[in-house]
């Protein structure tokens, strides 16, 4: 080969060395920004829509399924319209998917896989090209009970007092998969999906604009005092510093918090007016005065450690998809500081968050989560939503949800005390509404107080067959005023007997 011909050839040979380099650096390195360059917005548009996006479903009874959320084809520019055949009862699990703007919940934290895009459909969208099949979206099977959730969305909106806000938790507490999650006033995401923008604008602000806030998940995201459904977690460090359910404590009529001469009282004269009663016994009637000695006893840090060992201070904690560490954000509920201003503690505030009021703070999530503990031995599971990823045909599974320990909260013996204790609760106190024929149901109430409006009402508890915990729940009415923790009671009653139900009890 002559010098001029070589050189030609290595210049074309570098000139095809810098193309094929440039090349991988646009698919590699700038694909994804090119992709989702906002001038490419109008085109992945349709690209998205057309597509059939996959299915969201919830356990119908049985091996069944039902979806709360699909796609059907239309005769428009975008060929899917997504659906929501149940309204506003799966709103805030299931989500919204709008063609303009931001998905929310599962809608949202698994759109790659609902869409198709994900690399886990890869082997299905390479089949469907040989195929000559549409290549389609995956469908997303939940933990959530179709009979636990629509009776809790029920019992929620149509609840006896006439109640606008609150909202309604249940999980297994052997695995922690979310049964039910209903937040009241809810919303209908179908005008969120409309293909019109002007449809979907005013929607979103008729939303975002009602005082009642009805786009929060009030489940997860927002903390209210437990009152005394903190009463547990009194009794659970009790029961650790050495007491038994038969220890005997101080009560009375009325305790008045060192250092104050605020005195601190019972629901009503006749609850605890004797001069002592016993753990299981204060418990069961819901014994403000012996609480509230309790905790100055054992003290701020006894406390607060005990509180933290069942998830409160957990900043992390999300409820989605285990396996991508993704999901709903859940606020974080607290204890307080308990302090004065130089940083000792405050007992006349320690008397009053023994009671989960002060600066105590849940979320109904955290509510289940506490009661869940107690069925499961003690041990607390990480809740999710997200229980399978199914391929577009059904036949293939991508994701199956391992169970994941989240951490201990109190040893196996004094998990069984307080089971104990829950259930006197139950059977013999404040709580003979949530009964369920054939089940050994643990529970506690709570009344709370914030100053401003009537009290809120809470109830958290369990059922369990035998030494299998089936269910814990947890059920929020906020400004119930008198009779709300009756009324919460009365709702997880429900819930619990529907989950129950379906798995073939009474």
């Amino acid at each position: 080969m002559n010098a001029p011909l070589r050189k030609a050839s290595i210049v074309i040979l570098v000139l095809f060395g810098l193309l094929f380099a440039n090349l991988n650096w646009v698919q590699a390195a700038k694909g994804e920004e090119y992709r989702t360059h906002e001038r490419n917005s109008f085109r992945l548009r349709d690209v998205e829509y057309d597509k059939q996006r996959g299915n969201i479903e919830v356990h119908a009874g049985g091996t069944s399924t039902e979806a709360v959320a699909l796609s059907k084809s239309t005769d428009g520019r975008l060929r899917y319209q997504r659906e929501y055949p149940f309204g506003d009862v799966y709103a805030h699990v299931a989500g919204y998917k709008p063609v303009y703007g931001t998905a929310s919940s599962v809608e949202r934290f698994e759109n790659d896989y609902l869409s198709g895009q994900s690399d886990e459909l890869f082997t299905d969208r390479v089949r469907a090209m040989f195929t000559g099949e549409e290549a389609a979206g995956g469908n997303v099977l939940l933990s959530i009970s179709k009979a636990a959730q629509e009776a809790a969305y029920k019992e929620l909106k149509e609840n006896k007092l006439g109640v606008k806000v609150g909202a309604a938790v249940a999980l297994d507490p052997a695995t922690g998969g979310i049964q039910a999650m209903v937040s009241m006033p809810s919303f209908d995401p179908s005008p969120l999906a409309s293909h019109t923008q002007a449809d979907t604008d005013a929607a979103f602000a008729a939303y975002d604009g009602d005082k009642a806030k009805p786009l929060l998940n009030r489940a997860v995201a927002e903390t209210w005092p437990p009152g005394s459904v903190f009463k547990v977690i009194d009794s659970a460090a009790a029961l650790e510093a050495g007491s038994t359910p038969e220890t005997m404590l101080e009560a009375g009529p009325s305790y008045v918090a060192p250092g104050t001469t605020h005195e601190i009282t019972n629901a009503s004269a006749n609850v605890c007016p004797q001069q002592q009663i016993s753990l299981i016994d204060a418990l069961t009637v819901s014994c403000n005065t012996s609480f509230s000695r309790l905790g100055v006893e054992l003290g701020r840090d006894v406390i607060k450690k005990k509180a933290q060992d069942f998830g409160f201070e957990d900043e992390a904690l999300t409820c989605g998809n285990l396996k991508e560490n993704s999901g709903l954000t859940v606020a974080t509920s607290h204890v307080g500081d308990v302090a004065n201003a130089d940083g000792s503690e405050d007992k006349a505030a320690m008397a009053q968050t023994a009671i989960g009021q002060k600066d105590v703070r849940i979320t109904p999530l955290q509510g289940a989560m506490i009661a869940a503990a107690v069925a499961n031995d003690g041990v607390q599971m990480r809740p999710y939503l997200v229980e399978r990823l199914l391929g577009p045909d059904r036949t293939s599974t991508h994701y199956t949800v391992n169970p994941e320990e989240l951490r201990r909260s109190v040893s196996s013996d004094v998990a069984r005390d307080l089971q104990t204790m829950m259930e006197s609760v139950v059977n013999n106190g404040t709580a003979t509404s949530a009964q369920v024929n054939g089940y050994d149901v643990g529970g506690k109430t709570g009344t709370s107080q914030n100053g401003i409006t009537d009290n809120h009402g809470w109830f958290v508890g369990y059922a369990m067959k035998g030494d299998t915990p089936v269910s814990a729940v947890a059920v929020f009415l906020e400004a119930a005023g008198n009779g709300g923790s009756a009324e919460a009671t009365r709702i997880a009653g429900q819930i619990l007997k529907a989950v129950t139900s379906e798995r073939g009890g009474n």
